[in-house]
C-alpha cells in the first residue's frame, strides 16, 4: 500500500474508536529512520458539539433545498451525516505504521448527488470548515461557485441598427477611446514624459529617497503600471489634447508622484506579509486579521498580485521546489494483519460463538444478526454490547452504526430531551446511549453496579512511613494538586528495611453500619415542626451527658449578637471593643428546606439558639470540628467581662454559662 502527499488516508488512534481522517502534506525522516506524516486534520459529526451539530443540520437543510436533491429514507439520511466531514487548518505530526488505508474526501458542490456516496467505498464529502479553537463552522472560501446564482445572464444581441436605451453612465465609465486623434508615436513619448515627471517626484520625495536611494531604483519605479494608467487617464480627461495633458502632469504645487502598493509597503509589512502567506496560503481575510489588520483588504490582494513579479517570489518558488524534491514523496506501508484487541475470542473451535463473559442470545447492536464469522466487543464493558464483523468495519471507516440509534441522534425524538426531568436519578442514569428504548430495559440492571476503590496495604503503609512527604493535612486541603505516588512508595520501600525491627501498630478501624448511624442521629436530632418567628427555643441543659452527635456541624451563617447578651461576641469567641464594629445583620427571611425534597429522611434544622452558640467557638475549634464530626465538642466557658468600677451600674448579662461537658441542642 503506498501513500502519496496529498492523499487522504485512515489513522488508526486507537483500537475501540473510529478511524482518524487526515490529508498527508509531508512525509519527513526522524533521525531513527522512522517516517512521520505532517497531516491536516478532519473531524466527524462526533467530533463537534451538539450546537454545532445544529448548524450542520440546518446547512445541510439549505443545501438540500437549493440543490433540489432526491428524496432519501431516513436510514439514508443517518448515513449521509457518517460520510461528511469537516475541513479544518489544524496540523499534527502521525507516525506513517498507523495509516490503515486509503479514502476520498472531495468538496460539496450543488450539482452532487447526496445519495452517490452511499454507493462508492471510503468516500466523504465536506462543505464546512471547522476552528478547534474558536470552536465554530464557517462555509469553505474554496467554494467553486457553480449555479444559476454566480453565471451572468447575457442579454440578446442588438440587430442592426438597433440603439442600446440603457443608460451607459449607470453601467460603465469610459477611461480610454480608441478612436483618438492622437498617433502611437505621440502616445508612447507622452508615456516617456510621464515617466521622467515620475521620478523627477521621487528625487524630491524625502520618504520615496530613503526607499529608492539610487536613480536606477526611483527610474523603475516611476515606470510601473500605476504611472502609465495615470498618463492615460491624464490624455482621456483632456481630451487627448497633449499641452494640457503636460501641464497636467505637473500642476503649480509640483510633479505628480503616483504610487502603488508595492512602494506604500514597508520592508517589515512585505515580511509579515510572507508569513502570514506560508501560514495561511491565499485566505486574505484571515491574513488580514491576524497579521496585518491596518491593511485594507483590496490593499492585500493588490500587493500580492504585484508580489508575485518580483524576484523574491520567484526565489521562494525555487526554494521551496528544491525542498519539496529532497523530501519524501511517497510511501509503503505494509497491510496491518495484527488481531484487534476488541475481538472476542471463540470458546470452541466453531467460529462465530459467543467470547468468554459475554451472554448468549446477545445480537449486533446495529444490525441485529445473531450469526458472524467474527464478533468485536463495542462501547462499556458492562454493558456486553457487541457488533458483527461488516457493522465493526463500519464503525471503524465511518464513525457510527449502520442503523439509527440512541447514540446517534437519530431516534431521539423532540420531546425526549425534556424527559428526564421528572425521572429519578437513577433511573435517568440508567438510560444508555448506546441502547434504544426497547433494550433500556434489558440493560437496565447492568448499569447499577458498585464502583469500589480500595487501597493496598503497601499504599496504607506509605502513607504512614512518609508522612513527612505526602503531607496528608496539606493534601487533604487541596485535593486538586497531584501527588506523586511513585516516589513516595520508592521511599518507602527504601524505609521499610530500617523500622521492620519495630512493625507498626495498624489498628483496625471499627464502623458502625450505616442504618444504625442514621438511627441515632434521628434519634439524637428529631426534626420539629416549623415554629413561628420571634420565639425562642429553650436549651435542654438536662441532657448534658448525653452525646453531642453532629452538633459540631456548623455552617456559615450570618448571625445576630448571643442571645440573652447586650454585648456583642466575635467569632473566636472575644468580646469586641467599642472602636470595633460589629457584623451584625439585619435579619433576613430564610427559606425553610422543605423535608419532602431533601434527599434522606433525616434533616437537621438549626436554631436562633444554635447559631448563637456556635459564637462561642473560636476560630480553630471550627475547623477541628469540622475535620473531626464524629467526636464531642467542648464549649468552653465565655472570658468574663471586666466590671466598671466608677459608679456602679449592672453590667449586662455575660455570655451564656457553659460547662465542660457537651451541650446538646434540640433542633
Amino acid at each position: 500500500m503506498e501513500e502519496q502527499v496529498r492523499d487522504y488516508v485512515y489513522f488508526e488512534n486507537s483500537s475501540s474508536n473510529p478511524y482518524l481522517v487526515r490529508r498527508i502534506e509531508e512525509l519527513n525522516k526522524t533521525a531513527n529512520g522512522n517516517v512521520e506524516a505532517k497531516v491536516v486534520c478532519l473531524f466527524r459529526r462526533r467530533d463537534i458539539s451538539s450546537s454545532l451539530n445544529s448548524l450542520a443540520d440546518s446547512n445541510a437543510r439549505e443545501f438540500e433545498e437549493e440543490s433540489k436533491q432526491p428524496g432519501v429514507s431516513e436510514q439514508q439520511r443517518h448515513q449521509l451525516k457518517h460520510r461528511e466531514l469537516f475541513l479544518s487548518r489544524q496540523f499534527e505530526s502521525l507516525p506513517a505504521t498507523h495509516i490503515r488505508g486509503k479514502c476520498s474526501v472531495t468538496l460539496l458542490n450543488e450539482t452532487d448527488i447526496l445519495s452517490q456516496y452511499l454507493e462508492k467505498e471510503d468516500c466523504f464529502f465536506y462543505s464546512l470548515v471547522f476552528d478547534p479553537v474558536q470552536k465554530t463552522l464557517l462555509a469553505d472560501q474554496g467554494e467553486i461557485r457553480v449555479g444559476c446564482k454566480y453565471q451572468a445572464e447575457i442579454p440578446d444581441r442588438l440587430a442592426e441598427g438597433e440603439s442600446d436605451n440603457r443608460n451607459q453612465q449607470k453601467m460603465e465609465m469610459k477611461v480610454w477611446d480608441p478612436d483618438n486623434p492622437l498617433t502611437d508615436r505621440q502616445i508612447d513619448q507622452f508615456l516617456v514624459v510621464a515617466r521622467a515627471v515620475g521620478t523627477f517626484a521621487r528625487a524630491l520625495d524625502c520618504s520615496s529617497s530613503i526607499r529608492q536611494p539610487s536613480l536606477h531604483m526611483s527610474a523603475a519605479a516611476a515606470s510601473r503600471d500605476i504611472t502609465l494608467f495615470h498618463a492615460m487617464d491624464t490624455l482621456q480627461r483632456n481630451g487627448y489634447d497633449l499641452a494640457k495633458a503636460m501641464s497636467t502632469l505637473v500642476p503649480q504645487g509640483g510633479p505628480v508622484l503616483c504610487r502603488d502598493e508595492m512602494e506604500e509597503w514597508s520592508a517589515s509589512e512585505a515580511m509579515l506579509f510572507e508569513e502570514a502567506l506560508e501560514k495561511y496560503g491565499k485566505d486574505f481575510n484571515d491574513i488580514r486579521q491576524d497579521f496585518l489588520p491596518w491593511k485594507s483588504l483590496a490593499s492585500i490582494v493588490q500587493f500580492y498580485y504585484m508580489w508575485k513579479t518580483t524576484d523574491r517570489y520567484i526565489q521562494q518558488k525555487r526554494l521551496k521546489a528544491a525542498e519539496a524534491d529532497s523530501k519524501l514523496k511517497q510511501v509503503y506501508i505494509p497491510t496491518y494483519t495484527k488481531p484487534n484487541p476488541n475481538q472476542i475470542i471463540s470458546v470452541g473451535s466453531k467460529p462465530g460463538m459467543n467470547g468468554a463473559g459475554f451472554q448468549k442470545g446477545l445480537t449486533c447492536e446495529s444490525c441485529h444478526t445473531t450469526q458472524s464469522a467474527q464478533w468485536y466487543a463495542w462501547g462499556p464493558p458492562n454493558m456486553q454490547c457487541r457488533l458483527c464483523a461488516s457493522c465493526w468495519i463500519y464503525w471503524k471507516k465511518y464513525g457510527g452504526l449502520k442503523t439509527p440509534t440512541q447514540l446517534e441522534g437519530a431516534a431521539r425524538s423532540a420531546t425526549e430531551p425534556h424527559s428526564r426531568g421528572h425521572m429519578s436519578r437513577p433511573e435517568a442514569q440508567s438510560l444508555s446511549p448506546y441502547t434504544t428504548s426497547a433494550n433500556r430495559a434489558k440493560l437496565l440492571a447492568k448499569n447499577r453496579q458498585t464502583f469500589l476503590l480500595q487501597t493496598t496495604k503497601l499504599t496504607r503503609i506509605a502513607r504512614r512511613m512518609c508522612r513527612d512527604i505526602l503531607q496528608p493535612r496539606r493534601a487533604a486541603r487541596r485535593p486538586y494538586a497531584p501527588i506523586n505516588a511513585n516516589a513516595i512508595k520508592a521511599e518507602c520501600s527504601i524505609r521499610l528495611p530500617k523500622a521492620a525491627k519495630t512493625p507498626l501498630k495498624i489498628h483496625p478501624l471499627v464502623r458502625l453500619p450505616l442504618a444504625t448511624i442514621v438511627k441515632e442521629l434521628a434519634a439524637q436530632a428529631p426534626l420539629k415542626p416549623k415554629t413561628p418567628r420571634g420565639t425562642k427555643t429553650p436549651i435542654n441543659r438536662n441532657q448534658m451527658s448525653q452525646n453531642r452527635g453532629l452538633a459540631s456541624i456548623v455552617g456559615k451563617r450570618a448571625y445576630d449578637s448571643v442571645a440573652g447578651g447586650g454585648v456583642p461576641f466575635s467569632a473566636n469567641g472575644r468580646p469586641m471593643t467599642s472602636g470595633m464594629r460589629s457584623s451584625a445583620q439585619p435579619a433576613v427571611k430564610r427559606q425553610k428546606l422543605n423535608p419532602a425534597d431533601a434527599p434522606n429522611p433525616v434533616v437537621f434544622v438549626a436554631t436562633k439558639d444554635t447559631r448563637a452558640l456556635r459564637k462561642a467557638l473560636t476560630h480553630l475549634e471550627m475547623r477541628r470540628a469540622a475535620r473531626r464530626p464524629n467526636l464531642p465538642l467542648k464549649v468552653k466557658p465565655a472570658l468574663p467581662i471586666r466590671p466598671v468600677v466608677a459608679p456602679l451600674v449592672p453590667g449586662p448579662p455575660a455570655h451564656p454559662a457553659s460547662t465542660s461537658e457537651p451541650i446538646i441542642l434540640e433542633d
